[in-house]
């Protein structure tokens, strides 16, 4: 799950990134919404967590450049304001969920995967083919109840993968979806990944195909 955060308090949003590096997602931070906004209209993410007092530009001003430009991507607000008149008119200009301040990180993250479930059409956090399972929330993949002792980079490349089943996705739009802007990976250290995932996954229905010259896809194998 690639996530951006756009929060000006810079103790939260530490702490917000801690809790969902360690959960095992990329997770990139702005501080202000008109930079925030920009950077929005030309990069992807899963999710965003919006603050609504920002610096630059309100976080409602945020949210209705994304809906005014048909981007769908989820956006969680995150913010102080209690008031049911706020919540009315953040979910009216194109919110999915809002959230009040102080939030348990443990229900915000919830709310991130439920968001993102609901973008790929999946209503659980299990995804299951066979005797395969993958369990987004615990972050665990096994086969025959056997746990295939996958690497934190390995579950996001799966994730990406299995949210994306059939479709054929560039590697740049794979590693759009699981590093962040700090870590700057190079496409070699993709491959590298693929390459270990697609091993790890030889016994189970998963099947990673590499498309030359446009990237991967992921199917499930028929028994």
């Amino acid at each position: 799950m690639r996530v951006l955060l756009v929060e000006d308090n810079d103790e939260l949003a530490a702490a917000i990134c801690d809790r969902f590096r360690s959960d095992g997602h990329a997770i990139d931070r702005e501080a202000d919404g008109r930079l925030a906004a920009e950077l929005l209209s030309h990069k992807q993410f899963d999710i965003v967590i919006l603050d609504i007092n920002l610096p630059g530009a309100s976080g409602y001003d945020v949210l209705r450049d994304m809906r005014a430009r048909k981007d769908h991507t989820a956006v969680l607000v995150l913010t102080a304001r209690s008031e049911i008149d706020d919540r009315v008119v953040g979910l009216d200009a194109g919110a999915d969920d809002y959230m009040v301040k102080p939030a348990d990180f443990r229900e915000l993250a919830a709310r991130c995967r439920a968001l993102a479930r609901r973008g790929s059409g999946d209503a659980s956090n299990l995804f299951v083919a066979g005797d395969f399972t993958f369990d987004r929330g615990a972050r665990r993949a096994s086969m025959g109840g056997t746990d295939l002792e996958l690497r934190q980079r390995e579950i996001q490349l799966l994730e990406a993968l299995i949210s994306n089943l059939g479709r054929v996705l560039s590697k740049e739009d794979v590693a759009d979806r699981i590093y962040s802007f700090e870590e700057a990976p190079s496409l070699n250290a993709l491959e590298q990944t693929v390459a270990r995932l697609r091993k790890k996954l030889e016994a189970t229905p998963v099947n990673i195909k590499t498309i030359r010259g446009l990237g991967y896809i992921a199917n499930v194998r028929e028994s």
